[in-house]
């Protein structure tokens, strides 16, 4: 039995499907393996005090913006207030089985516009969690110092 169709065998068009699978998957990998939000993109204005810190070895940092969005450790994963009691916890115990034989600290960096009663709530969530908090800020430059 033979069918007849009325259609005409087209050999000029390329089928297009796999291409844009291929495409989406690559998308997917580069989005997934890159990391979207590093440090130097975060706009964060830090106080200005007159005196400097010195740089600690065992350190998590936990990062609010201006928008009061949070941002805890070095990969930035974004966290909300009520659950960043036990992201925190997680983080530290982590470094504890890194390093183990010195204690983490816990390195606050917060906008300055941020509100302060934010600002309260993210630091006491802090000292729950951690012993060693150091509050991250700009040294007043010398040639600033002269100017106010």
């Amino acid at each position: 039995m033979k069918f007849r169709t009325r259609l005409k065998v087209s050999n000029h068009l390329i089928d297009l499907t796999p291409l844009v699978d291929v495409i989406f998957l690559l998308l997917i990998f580069f989005i997934v393996t890159s990391d979207i939000l590093p440090l130097k993109s975060l706009q964060i204005q830090n106080p200005i005090l007159d005196k400097d810190s010195m740089p600690l070895t065992t350190q998590l940092l936990l990062v609010m913006d201006a928008q009061q969005v949070i941002y805890l450790g070095s990969k930035k994963s974004i966290e909300d207030l009520a659950g960043l009691k036990i992201s925190l916890k997680k983080e530290l115990e982590h470094l504890r089985n890194l390093h183990k034989g010195s204690e983490p600290t816990l390195v606050l960096s917060v906008d300055k516009n941020v509100d302060y009663g934010m600002f309260l709530k993210l630091f006491s969530i802090a000292q729950e969690c951690c012993v060693q908090i150091r509050l991250v800020y700009q040294p007043i430059d010398s040639h600033q110092q002269h100017i106010s």
